[in-house]
């Protein structure tokens, strides 16, 4: 099974480059907190917030999947220089249909040199 790494808090680390690391790496999922049942809404996944992600031949986000508990909703796949070879902060929309029950989702992103990053829950009311 790979390694999975997650967000930890670093708030007391002052070490800028372990921010940089940990931030260029992690998958944000950015959507409505509450959506109606039945309704397809957009659900956005980004790669880090303050730091740009590398896009070179050996050293970029090849997959972003988003989950719905245990539950595979939908993924994108990147090759290397689909960024234009320069860093970015990646980022897709999915549109999914909101279900009968409440999400829990989250992301999962592939990085070819650092392996496998998950984002935080994101809790959706369905009503």
């Amino acid at each position: 099974m790979p390694r999975v790494f997650k967000a930890t808090n670093i708030e007391n680390e002052d070490k800028e480059v372990k921010k940089d690391y940990l931030d260029r790496h992690m998958p944000h999922v950015i959507c409505h907190d509450k959506v109606k049942r039945g309704d397809v809404f957009r659900v956005k996944v980004k790669m880090g917030e303050n730091y740009t992600h590398p896009d070179d031949h050996d050293h970029y986000i090849s997959t972003i999947q988003l989950w719905n508990r245990e539950t595979l909703l939908a993924e994108t796949k990147y090759s290397s220089g689909a960024y234009g070879n320069e860093g970015s902060n990646v980022e897709v929309d999915f549109y999914i249909a909101a279900p009968e029950v409440s999400m829990n989702l989250s992301a999962m992103a592939v990085c070819t040199k650092h392996g496998l990053w998950q984002s935080e829950d994101k809790q959706v009311k369905v009503i």
